[in-house]
């Protein structure tokens, strides 16, 4: 999944209308008190649950076991259910598979680690033979290398330690066999003989732990899979009864999307691990089965596991051939089976991503480890998923998915609106750029850019921002708006008044700014988008249209005029004696107005509509994209002679004062 299509899936979330349902609310009700209060709170009550998790691990630890097994086993149980088979005995017969499975896979290892460890001595011989040859030849080198740097002199104090030939013996043991030495007395003390109660304690014991931990899985296990629809229901009731269509999406969507990441994560690993045992058969490693299921189920350790698991074949690799050519076939195993897992095999069942960010899965395993030890360690991934899976869905729960999962914290909008305020206008840039890779350049201004224009214009009205703050921001706007001149839109933006076959439609607009700080960006990126189109736009700074200075505007020549207001702050007086005054100067011309604030600024009256004047009223720049398109396809046919006429600005009057904003006029402005 791409950065753009989680980025689509967060804004689809935050408005209710994406594939994931919204967040539901618990049925809990917090008393109101203060936030300190409730920091504390929440600082107490994670406290408890981290105390919990650690002194409660030996009876936690099967819980999640026997959860995990259950949505590996949830698939099996509804296949032979759908086969016609009772629940009971689908269960039953899923647990009996499961328990064959691990039967055979602990009698595998069992009888590859008995064969193993009878050779276990001669392997530490060999590698430990190998290791002083190492040493010896690293500190022949060392001492050439000193004797160089000192001149050909020999090094003092740097000698090569001796490699004694195997069987023969030291000084002392020689000097103790011809007798020149005092043997000294053995003293042996015979351990008490052992009685069957003590020998049976000592066979059973180390079992009883295991077997004990996987009774109660398996129960566990059971009962869950056979009151899955109980367990469903009861959860329902404790997170929202209320609204049953909404919480019931949410439950299939988290049960699904849990037991197609186990089973998708056991499938690859499962391979992983044969493909691992097979190639190192055909090596010819002793215990190639072992090391097989060995680096299968370190495969679940994330990041590290594929390494920790090529560590105990290297060395046996080193230790069985006396050279080193088995150990690089080793290496280039792992290193060609594990990309293989990784990068085509994973992306192909369940995606790119498991929904976790790669921060949180270090930080995960670091914490389960540190709470269940190595068991941990192999449950972080699985755990946490869980996690994220319920904080899409349980509002109380969301901060899990804001902290581990994938999706950006920060909307589009949110993310340009920060970079902005940071003066950041680079990486604003090459946000957009590569946003732009699948809409329309028009598409971005709309759901980008205006949404953050009305953001900064809420917080400049507050009081918020200073007014020096405004003027940066504003200069980095245009920076970003006036490096776009040039974008080749992936997908061009279309309108339903062209026509095809008869060209681009040409004439003169006049885009007026209104009298808020941002209003000049806006009236900037539509004369940008009208001059791609081939359509001469001109930006008219509002200093220009106020009482004092409009009657030196002469726009006789203009066919539309646009008039842009950010924020109208529920006063359309100023808007409707501005519209007056362009009427009067361009009365032939198409007058539009653009509200970007809200959908209908005015209200639904007509009578307020009227009171202002313009001829039509947009909310968007697509919408007065196309009305400026449409009113000049009305007004000027594209044969005609004025529509080839595109008068420099000083013969058409337009006397442009200094803009309180810097903007990159030639940039946005020029037609082609």
């Amino acid at each position: 999944m791409t950065d753009q299509e989680r980025l689509a899936e967060y804004d689809d979330d935050a408005a209710g209308r994406g594939p994931a349902p919204p967040p539901l609310e618990t049925a809990s009700h917090v008393p109101a008190a203060s936030q300190e209060l409730r920091t504390l709170a929440a600082v107490v009550v994670g406290a408890l649950v981290v105390a919990t998790l650690y002194f409660a691990q030996d009876v936690l630890v099967p819980i999640a076991l026997a959860v995990m097994l259950s949505f590996v086993l949830s698939p099996l149980v509804d296949l032979l259910q759908r086969t016609g088979l009772w629940r009971a005995v689908s269960v039953a017969v899923s647990v009996l598979v499961a328990l064959a499975a691990i039967g055979l896979i602990a009698t595998l290892l069992g009888s590859q680690a008995a064969t193993l460890a009878a050779d276990v001595p001669h392997y530490v011989e060999v590698v430990h033979g190998k290791v002083e040859r190492i040493q010896a030849l690293a500190t022949s080198r060392v001492a050439s290398i000193t004797r160089l740097l000192d001149g050909g002199k020999p090094a003092a104090g740097v000698a090569a330690p001796t490699v004694r030939p195997r069987g023969e013996k030291s000084d002392a043991a020689a000097a103790l066999s011809r007798g020149t030495l005092q043997q000294p007395v053995v003293v042996e003390l015979a351990p008490p003989r052992a009685s069957v109660l003590a020998v049976a304690r000592a066979v059973i014991e180390p079992v009883v732990g295991p077997l004990e931990t996987t009774a109660i899985v398996l129960i566990v296990a059971i009962f869950i899979l056979m009151q899955r629809d109980d367990l469903r229901d009861r959860f329902i009731r404790l997170v929202g009864d209320a609204d049953l269509h909404r919480t019931t999406v949410a439950m299939d969507d988290a049960g699904q999307r849990l037991s197609r990441y186990f089973v998708s994560q056991l499938g690859v690993n499962a391979c992983f691990g044969l493909v691992i045992g097979v190639g190192l058969w055909f090596i010819g490693l002793p215990a190639a089965a072992l090391w097989g299921v060995l680096a299968g189920l370190l495969r679940f350790v994330p990041y590290l596991g594929p390494l920790l698991a090529a560590v105990p074949p290297l060395t046996l690799a080193a230790a069985v051939d006396p050279g080193w050519w088995t150990t690089v076939h080793v290496a280039l195993l792992f290193v060609i089976v594990e990309p293989l897992a990784g990068y085509v095999a994973e992306p192909l069942l369940y995606g790119h991503s498991t929904g976790l960010s790669p921060m949180s899965v270090i930080v995960a395993a670091v914490f389960w480890t540190w709470i269940w030890g190595p068991l941990g360690l192999i449950l972080s991934t699985p755990l946490t998923l869980c996690l994220v899976v319920m904080g899409r869905h349980v509002k109380s729960l969301e901060f899990f998915d804001v902290l581990l999962g994938d999706r950006p914290a920060l909307s589009d909008v949110n993310r340009f609106y920060q970079r902005m305020l940071a003066n950041d206008p680079d990486e604003a840039l090459d946000q957009a750029e590569k946003m732009l890779t699948d809409r329309s350049l028009i598409d971005y201004y709309d759901s980008v850019v205006l949404p953050a224009l009305r953001l900064a214009a809420g917080d400049e009205a507050r009081g918020t921002i200073s007014r020096q703050r405004v003027a940066e921001m504003a200069r980095s706007i245009l920076a970003v708006i006036s490096d776009l001149s040039e974008q080749v839109d992936a997908r061009p933006a279309t309108t339903s008044t062209a026509e095809p076959g008869r060209g681009s439609v040409t004439g003169l607009v006049a885009c007026v700014a209104g009298r808020g700080p941002f209003d000049e960006i806006v009236s900037g990126m539509l004369a940008q988008l009208l001059a791609q189109q081939r359509v001469v736009a001109r930006r008219i700074p509002h200093t220009v249209v106020s009482r004092d200075t409009i009657a030196q505007l002469d726009l006789s020549a203009f066919n539309v005029v646009i008039v842009c207001y950010l924020e109208l702050a529920g006063a359309p007086a100023h808007l409707r004696y501005l519209t007056r005054r362009l009427r009067q100067r361009a009365p032939h011309a198409a007058l539009i107005t653009g509200l970007w604030s809200t959908a209908d600024a005015l209200g639904t009256g007509q009578d307020a509509k009227q009171a202002v004047g313009a001829d039509r009223y947009v909310a968007s720049l697509r919408e007065a994209f196309d009305a400026a398109l449409g009113s000049l396809g009305n007004q000027l046919p594209s044969d005609s002679p004025a529509s080839r006429l595109v008068p420099p600005e000083s013969a058409i009057g337009l006397q442009t004062e200094p803009s309180t904003v810097p903007e990159p006029e030639a940039s946005i402005t020029s037609a082609s």
